[in-house]
């Protein structure tokens, strides 16, 4: 059966929301691009090996590391304010017919192809600012960060017509990875803190602290979200508050996250 279409003056207003989005968020990349400091890098490394070698001969190995690229860290910062930008102008006007044909069917897949880049770019840099700089770590923080949000698309393409028995492995599923790369970022936190004998002024910037509490607590805000929607649970049983309240913590989110690295670390001369 084909689902009903949502109600005009909803689309409408649905469609402002996604180009006024689209704006600030492609504001906030220009601006980002335009006063940013480009001296702090995004340099991850490849742990490796390489021979000891003693009069040409072979005698054994040492553990060395290879910084495979380098990339202005603004620039990595800015590029998820621009995958939001981008997705935001697709759902208001590219696409904006599928887009609401979409969520009249209760789901939006356009949402979590564009989390999939763009919080995976978020996590990846948390990780990376709190001194998980190894190239490795980094791809399975990633990993399971994409997990995360592609189980939540087949969280909604499963529960289709069904949220009054919604099935819940997926959203458990989706949970599990994506606490991996907090327990992975948290660790590393209380690690550093936890050296004997570290000198007082060696310790984490507070900065980092702060980027790391609050988008741990925007991020789970979007899981409770969904838990919200298909619990129909005050307003969010109607799927369009659920979707609107997507929006509003994407923006924050990046936001949060943008002006906060550069506040720390990007500011010209900082």
């Amino acid at each position: 059966m084909t689902a009903q279409a949502i109600p005009s003056d909803r689309a409408r207003s649905l469609a402002r929301w996604n180009r006024v989005l689209s704006f600030l968020h492609g504001a906030q990349f220009l601006a980002m691009l335009a006063i940013a400091s480009t001296v702090a890098v995004f340099a991850p490394f490849v742990p490796t090996v390489k021979p000891i070698l003693e009069g040409g001969k072979f005698v054994g190995i040492e553990q060395t590391q290879v910084e495979l690229f380098s990339i202005p860290l603004a620039w990595f910062i800015a590029s998820f304010l621009a995958m939001s930008a981008i997705a935001h102008a697709v759902a208001g006007w590219a696409l904006r017919a599928r887009y609401e044909a979409w969520l009249a069917r209760g789901m939006n897949p356009l949402r979590w192809v564009e989390y999939a880049f763009s919080s995976t770019v978020m996590i990846v840099a948390i990780a990376y600012l709190s001194y998980i700089k190894d190239l490795p770590a980094l791809v399975a923080i990633a990993g399971c960060n994409v997990a995360m949000i592609l189980f939540g698309w087949s969280m909604e393409a499963a529960n289709e017509g069904r949220r009054d028995n919604p099935d819940w492995k997926h959203y458990i599923f989706g949970c599990i990875a994506g606490i991996m790369p907090w327990i992975g970022i948290f660790s590393i936190l209380v690690a550093y803190g936890a050296q004997a004998d570290l000198p007082a002024d060696a310790g984490i910037p507070a900065f980092v602290y702060v980027i790391v509490g609050t988008l741990f607590v925007t991020f789970n805000v979007f899981a409770i979200t969904m838990v919200l929607q298909y619990r129909k649970i005050g307003p969010w049983r109607d799927y369009l508050v659920g979707e609107k309240t997507y929006m509003v913590m994407s923006l924050v989110a990046k936001s949060l996250l943008a002006w906060q690295v550069f506040s720390g670390t990007l500011r010209p001369g900082g």
